[in-house]
């Protein structure tokens, strides 16, 4: 009876290992196109964990799709038999944690497979308007509304596929970039904001589009093209066409560099882990912090530890490594027993880099703070003397309407706003559970909440104090907005920075043109 508990517990673990988020591959070649579409669309796995699909186009035989899930495998394991059935010179992927993909459409416009990366705040809202046209749904995933299936059809009341796009940007409150395979070549359209990306590679006789560049050097494809907020290109095996000018306003995700991207992809020609570096390296040389040696918490957590060693002159050590032949990256399961198991399993510290060694550590963010503070119990357990916590980022204080950033279902989840509502309510020794449970009637004011995200208030400072001391650090900074905003080399009006300071440049009803 043992096995079958173990096979539901990890089982479950797999289902709870998702980014929330998503990634799309698309590729036009003059010849087959399977393998360039299989490993380009496994290289967004990073990006999620629950569903992958695929689908090619021939000429002869029309359309081909696979969807499946990945809850308890990974991409390639669900999709390498099936390969051969994959028939087409051109073709589009997508890894998703939101809804089953590609969608197949059969319209005035001609046929088409769409794949999203998308957030759609007003999905019931723009239901409720379809089905009053006399507009049906038919694709529900786990009984909800198929926010892909919902976006076709945006596009569909358009009389081309321009404007069916452009009614999408008009429509969709949140964001939305997206990948058709039409009967002549894919169309790329990064959402109108720009929050997330697309990015344009090429080779001889092929062109590809992906969220992540990471996915090109193998396949030997060159990044030419960085898609513009609010942009549609039209590829084909012989190059781009512009279909719609790009929007003069961006508000691209600054997570992407944090957190989401792999280290080797880069976004509006900046790379993931030159940010990275820059901004450890930039804390690293402003930190009088005395320490014996720098370490990461894996993955996300390394590049920004090589920086801050680089910038500090202390030493680089692997205190912690991740064992990765068995344990996928995670991104806050919803359960509180998987989610400490996971950073229980994933996570080994090394005793002989800890012991008696005053220890600083890297990582890109805290979120609910749970793994952060298990993992800051382990390594005092294990002989470190000291354990000092350097954050990329400011702290997470506001849920994200843009982008599918967590599975939170409330903002009481971030260790933040626990803590602000105790700070303001008197409660200090108040546990973290009953926070959260006791403080639901306590409304902290919008001007109150804004005193703890401004950098070195009183607030702020009382709020990283107590953070720290629930998580038993010896010491804790989080890195600032004017940081990461120079390490990432863009203007602050062209990144969103919400979930550290409640501010968006533009507004979700502001119209971008």
């Amino acid at each position: 009876m043992v096995f079958p508990s173990l096979s539901r517990t990890f089982a479950a673990i797999f289902n709870l290992l998702s980014l929330f988020m998503g990634g799309f591959f698309g590729t036009v070649s003059v010849e087959k196109c399977a393998a360039d579409l299989f490993y380009g669309t496994d290289y967004q796995s990073h990006l999620g964990t629950r569903r992958g699909g695929m689908t090619t186009y021939s000429k002869e035989l029309g359309f081909y799709r696979a969807i499946h899930n990945l809850e308890n495998t990974y991409f390639r394991t669900r999709f390498e038999a099936e390969l051969p059935k994959f028939v087409g010179e051109s073709g589009i992927g997508i890894i998703s944690d939101t809804d089953a993909q590609p969608m197949l459409f059969n319209s005035h416009l001609g046929r088409f497979a769409l794949v999203t990366v998308a957030k759609v705040n007003n999905l019931d809202e723009i239901a409720d308007h379809l089905l009053q046209e006399n507009m049906h749904l038919s694709e529900f995933s786990s009984g909800k509304i198929n926010p892909t299936e919902l976006i076709g059809l945006l596009i569909v009341k358009g009389k081309d596929y321009v404007e069916g796009i452009e009614n999408v940007f008009r429509t969709v409150k949140g964001s939305c970039s997206m990948l058709l395979l039409t009967e002549d070549g894919i169309i790329a359209a990064r959402d109108a904001w720009g929050r997330t990306p697309i990015v344009i590679g090429q080779k001889e006789g092929a062109m590809a589009a992906t969220s992540e560049n990471t996915a090109f050097p193998n396949l030997g494809f060159e990044t030419t093209y960085y898609v513009g907020p609010g942009e549609i290109v039209r590829l084909r095996a012989d190059g781009m066409e512009q279909l719609r000018r790009p929007n003069k306003k961006m508000q691209i995700c600054s997570f992407l560099w944090i957190y989401y991207g792999f280290p080797t992809s880069s976004y509006e020609e900046k790379n993931v882990e030159d940010v990275r570096f820059e901004t450890g390296r930039a804390m690293g040389e402003n930190d009088d912090v005395e320490i014996d040696c720098v370490g990461a918490i894996p993955d996300s957590g390394s590049g920004m530890a090589i920086g801050y060693s680089a910038g500090s002159k202390i030493p680089y050590r692997r205190g912690i490594s991740k064992y990765t032949p068995t344990w996928p990256r995670s991104f806050m399961p919803s359960n509180q027993e998987i989610r400490n198991l996971v950073a229980r399993m994933k996570l080994i510290p090394n005793k002989s880099m800890l012991q008696g060694k005053r220890c600083l550590f890297c990582d890109d963010s805290i979120v609910r703070g749970t793994q952060l503070r298990e993992n800051t119990k382990v390594l005092k357990e294990l002989g470190a003397k000291e354990v000092h916590m350097r954050i990329a980022c400011p702290p997470l204080i506001y849920a994200c309407p843009f982008v599918n950033f967590s599975a939170s279902k409330s903002e009481l989840e971030l260790v933040t706003r626990r803590v602000i509502k105790d700070l303001e309510t008197h409660s200090r020794t108040a546990t973290m559970l009953a926070d959260a449970q006791t403080a639901q009637n306590v409304e902290v004011p919008a001007e109150r909440i804004k005193a703890y995200a401004t950098t070195d208030s009183p607030e702020y400072k009382a709020m990283v104090a107590e953070i720290a001391r629930r998580l038993n650090l010896d010491s804790l900074k989080f890195s600032t907005l004017e940081t990461i905003v120079k390490a990432i080399g863009l203007e602050k009006c062209q990144i969103c920075t919400h979930c550290f300071d409640g501010s968006s440049f533009y507004t979700l009803e502001e119209e971008n043109d």
